[in-house]
Formats: C-alpha cells, sequence, structure tokens
C-alpha cells in the first residue's frame, strides 16, 4: 500500500496534464454545510481539487515532485509539506477538509483523530473520487481489458464509511461527469494509475499495447475526441458541532 501511495511523483506532471477534475457539482455537494469558507485540500496532489475549492483554500502534499508541480500551477496557494497522519495547521483552523481521490491512502487510525483537531465545530470531512461510468457498453468493455491495476477505487465509500474517527453520519452522492479524451490520452491517463506506476516495465507495456488496442476497435474511440463517461462520487460527513 505504501508502494502504490508513494509512486505518483514519478509522475507528477503526467498527473497534473492528464487526470480529471471533479464535477463542479460534487464539489459544491462537498461543501454546502461547511459552516465556513476556510478549507483544507488534504493529499492535494498537483492541485486537481484546489484549484476548485475557493479564495480562502490550503492545500497539504507529502509528496515533494506533487507538491511542486501543485505550487507551479497555483502560485497564489498557500502549499504546504505534509500529511493526513501530521497536519500541519493548528487546532480548529479550517471549516472543511477535502480530499480528492486520497482519501483511501490515509492512515485512519492516525489521520482521523489529525482531521477531528484541525476542523473547526461542525466542521465537513468530504472524499472525492473519479470512476469511469462503466454502466456504458465501451466503458465496461474497457474495464475488462485494463485489468484491476487501472481501475478507481470502487469499493472506496464502504471502506471508509466507519473509518473516518468523526461524530457525524456519513452520506454518499454520485455525480455525472466527463472528461474529453483521444486514445492516445486516455492510455496516458490510465498510465498515471498507482498500479500501473509499480507495475514491471514489460508488464506495464503489455498492458498500455492492450488498451491501445481495444480503444482502436472500437467506433467511439477510434479516431478524434470523444467524452469519457465518469461519476464523482462524494463521501461526506458533517462533524456534530461543540
Amino acid at each position: 500500500m505504501r508502494d502504490l501511495a508513494s509512486s505518483f511523483g514519478a509522475a507528477a506532471a503526467a498527473y497534473a496534464e492528464h487526470r480529471p477534475n471533479c464535477a463542479p457539482a460534487a464539489v459544491r455537494w462537498a461543501l454546502e454545510h461547511a459552516p465556513g469558507p476556510r478549507v483544507l485540500d488534504l493529499g492535494a496532489g498537483t492541485g486537481k481539487l484546489t484549484g476548485a475549492l475557493g479564495d480562502d483554500v490550503i492545500a497539504v502534499e507529502p509528496d515533494p515532485a506533487m507538491l511542486a508541480e501543485l505550487r507551479r500551477e497555483l502560485p497564489h496557494v498557500r502549499a504546504l509539506a505534509g500529511s493526513a497522519e501530521a497536519i500541519p495547521l493548528p487546532d480548529a483552523s479550517v471549516d472543511a477538509v477535502l480530499a480528492g481521490n486520497a482519501l483511501h491512502w490515509f492512515d485512519m487510525a492516525i489521520a482521523g483523530p489529525e482531521i477531528a483537531r484541525v476542523l473547526a465545530s461542525g466542521g465537513v470531512l468530504a472524499g472525492l473520487w473519479n470512476v469511469m461510468g462503466d454502466r456504458v457498453d465501451w466503458v465496461a468493455g474497457l474495464a475488462r481489458v485494463r485489468g484491476s491495476a487501472a481501475i478507481g477505487p470502487r469499493d472506496t465509500f464502504s471502506t471508509w464509511r466507519a473509518a473516518t474517527h468523526l461524530p457525524g453520519t456519513p452520506e454518499q452522492a454520485e455525480f455525472p461527469h466527463g472528461q474529453r479524451r483521444t486514445a492516445d490520452s486516455l492510455v496516458a491517463t490510465l498510465a498515471t494509475r498507482a498500479g500501473m506506476l509499480v507495475m514491471p516495465e514489460s508488464e506495464r507495456e503489455a498492458t498500455l499495447n492492450r488498451i491501445r488496442g481495444f480503444l482502436a476497435s472500437r467506433p467511439e474511440t477510434a479516431t478524434g475526441e470523444f467524452t469519457l463517461p465518469m461519476l464523482t462520487g462524494v463521501l461526506r460527513i458533517v462533524a456534530a458541532r461543540q
């Protein structure tokens, strides 16, 4: 798990270029009950979510390469080295903690109390995840071809419902989303998945070539641009007021 979580730095520029943003409606839903505007983007990566969180946002990221890319992309944002298990902020200093495609990497036995510490009374914790809309036939076919290493965290909600260490009732929602891609850029996107990044080179290339062949065989993806159907899932907890 640690190897997977630490794999992204080697592909920081590609991650910033190819990974999708979250659906705007999902971000609004995540924040709608926050008691104020102060937002922490925890495990912020290259800032894919950070830029959508308003003017009073702080980003915290443990990987130096990802943090450097975030600072390059969003020079106006306060971006700090740190982790979910050691958040470099004072007690009760933020109104919401959001994690975009990151909450499943946290050691919640340590991170849960840390998040509770930095949240103001009545604050919000929300994890957001982009997953492919595999109810569409060609996307379901792609999921079979690409294998588990390139699949997003479908089991995240059930895994983290009981792991947040916050007094509050978890709520879950999904929001339709999409990303304009070509076959080449979709392959580049899938190549930034943690499971792909830690594969032996020969296995990785074989998997990517299999994906290329599938995309070339489908009329929806063989030529030009297409919309990759997606969902942004949100798990939200509003902490009890103290």
